[in-house]
């Protein structure tokens, strides 16, 4: 089933979604050769130095506009990444947010604490978080995306680790309906060199307890063995505006990289 010289700026091919087909293609990226950057800036979370999206035009996915404003993307006096989507009072236009880490990470887990309400996001909202590799669409990628593809039908919670080669059509997915237990939870995967293995849990704890949809890639399924960098990003899906008209924004707590 969102990103991204920077030509870590992916693109998943959401241009050939459409409302009526569940678009589960890699949805997150955005050819980087068609990327124009308007400006560049670094930002500092969780540790990590990130680049935030700023392009002088629509591109993908979807035709979305982009803004590193502080506006669209800021780090708050706790530390805490905030990404907006927000509707400019002068144009008219929606702008929405992405950052993508200067650094690539490899085998190890990688886990995000999160404050919103992600299971009631608008069905034209779509939240990533994800390892990608520029310039090789529907390869290399490694996705958890909120998202209901604009069809309030479909579940809103989507796995998706795309082959190192081969068919992009061969990708391993999984969908699942979130319902949380409040606006605290916790997402993870984890890398080998066979395997992608994903958890989410309820809070900000990696408790068994609170864990839920635990899902790992087939057997054999030829996951990346690269070093990626790590993208998060909040957009509109076929760059519609939410259906309820009402800007969103996502908190990440904290991103958490831990090697093998």
């Amino acid at each position: 089933m969102l990103a991204f010289t920077l030509a870590v700026l992916a693109s998943c091919r959401k241009e050939n979604a459409t409302t009526s087909e569940n678009p589960l293609s890699n949805e997150n990226a955005v050819q980087g050769a068609d990327v124009k950057i308007a400006a560049e800036r670094t930002i500092s979370f969780s540790g990590i130095n990130w680049t935030v999206r700023d392009q002088a035009g629509p591109s993908g996915p979807h035709d979305n506009y982009w803004s590193g404003s502080t506006s669209n993307v800021w780090v708050d006096g706790a530390g805490r990444l905030h990404l907006k989507i927000r509707k400019d009072a002068a144009t008219g236009r929606w702008y929405c947010s992405e950052v993508i880490s200067q650094q690539t990470f490899g085998y190890g887990s990688y886990v995000w604490q999160i404050e919103a309400p992600l299971d009631l996001l608008d069905k034209n909202i779509v939240f990533g978080l994800f390892n990608y590799k520029s310039g090789d669409n529907g390869h290399h990628e490694i996705d958890i995306e909120f998202a209901r593809w604009g069809n309030n039908a479909w579940p809103n919670f989507n796995y998706t680790v795309y082959p190192a080669y081969g068919d992009p059509e061969t990708k391993a997915h999984h969908e699942f309906e979130l319902d949380l237990n409040g606006t605290y939870s916790t997402y993870k995967f984890y890398r080998t060199s066979s395997y992608v293995s994903y958890t989410a849990y309820h809070g900000h704890t990696e408790n068994p307890s609170n864990a839920f949809f635990p899902w790992t890639t087939p057997a054999g399924f030829p996951v990346s063995t690269e070093a990626l960098p790590v993208h998060m990003n909040l957009w509109l899906f076929q760059h519609l505006p939410p259906s309820n008209g009402q800007e969103v924004e996502i908190i990440i707590h904290s991103f958490k990289y831990t090697p093998l």
